[in-house]
């Protein structure tokens, strides 16, 4: 690793941890998201999930194990957001602390974001083979042991890396 992608990783690490902290914003019990959305090393947009605005902020349907139709998700929050300020997201990276589902991986397409870092898989993995096909660099921050490895993601690796991860999460419980 060169020293530009050192400094690349030291940043993406960074502004992953910021969203694990903007996650404890949401309401939600089951999951919280925090996403940024960071263009020019400036932090355009954020979000986390939860209900629309003016909503009362109870995101699971009752006996809690399952969301609301209408929460949002982070990714959702934050590309609504910048799409309501002065700000583009052409060109931004996205950080989110889960991979995005295939409903945000569409408005992240739309919303022009070239890039995508994230923490740990959604239970789903088609949306990051959307963005694959999309052509978006996606990066994971893969956690495992004490090392944080950033593993680029790409149409030929997705699955198997997918595999990997549920394997490694597998043998820890």
């Amino acid at each position: 690793m060169d020293a530009q992608e050192k400094k690349q990783l030291l940043l993406d690490l960074r502004y992953l941890r910021m969203t694990q902290i903007w996650a404890e914003n949401s309401y939600c019990k089951r999951r919280q998201v925090g996403a940024l959305l960071v263009k020019d090393k400036m932090i355009i947009s954020d979000g986390y999930n939860g209900t629309p605005a003016g909503f009362e902020n109870v995101c699971e349907e009752e006996g809690g194990d399952r969301s609301k139709p209408y929460v949002l998700h982070a990714e959702a929050n934050a590309i609504t957001k910048v799409a309501r300020s002065n700000n583009s997201s052409d060109g931004a990276t996205l950080y989110v602390t889960t991979s995005p589902c295939m409903e945000c991986s569409k408005l992240i397409i739309q919303a022009g974001i070239r890039r995508i870092v994230f923490g740990e898989y959604y239970r789903m993995h088609d949306g990051v083979d959307l963005l694959c096909r999309a052509g978006i660099e996606i990066v994971h921050l893969w956690q495992h042991g004490d090392q944080c490895e950033p593993v680029a993601i790409t149409s030929d690796n997705s699955e198997s890396h997918y595999q990997e991860v549920a394997k490694e999460l597998e043998v820890a419980r």
